[in-house]
């Protein structure tokens, strides 16, 4: 049992290390959108044509509204996809240390307070309750 105890706690410090080491993060996704744009002279308007683009966009969701954010393709849209990717590695390690932390918790054994330890906390909550003054006169 120790040594399973020592295993989840060695894997909870290296799972601790490695959130240290994430980085820049956000949250969304990045959507690929191809567009109409409704003239009807417009390559896009035939059937086989994708419509324009691509263009990218980051979604998000803050205080219960959906947010979208154009992204320019090039430095820009890998700065934000490794920031994304980063969150979603990011969420995955929390779940890991809540699990770790979950186990750890559950094998733990409980720690039992020896007699000395045990006398000495019911005798000083008896004298607290000795030196509370009743209400009435």
């Amino acid at each position: 049992m120790p040594d399973k105890l020592e295993h989840l706690e060695a894997e909870r410090t290296r799972v601790y290390q490695e959130l240290s080491q994430i980085g820049d993060l956000r949250r969304g996704s990045i959507a690929v959108n191809y567009r109409r744009c409704g003239k009807p002279t417009c390559a896009c308007c035939r059937l086989d044509h994708p419509g324009h683009g691509p263009q990218y966009l980051l979604m998000t969701k803050v205080g219960g509204h959906s947010r979208a954010q154009n992204l320019r393709p090039g430095p820009e849209l890998q700065k934000v996809e490794r920031e994304v990717a980063n969150h979603q590695h990011f969420r995955a390690l929390v779940q890991q240390l809540l699990e770790l932390n979950e186990r750890i918790c559950a094998d733990r054994p409980v720690r039992v307070p020896t007699e000395g330890a045990e006398a000495a906390r019911r005798k000083k909550k008896s004298y607290r309750r000795s030196t509370q003054r009743s209400g009435a006169k």
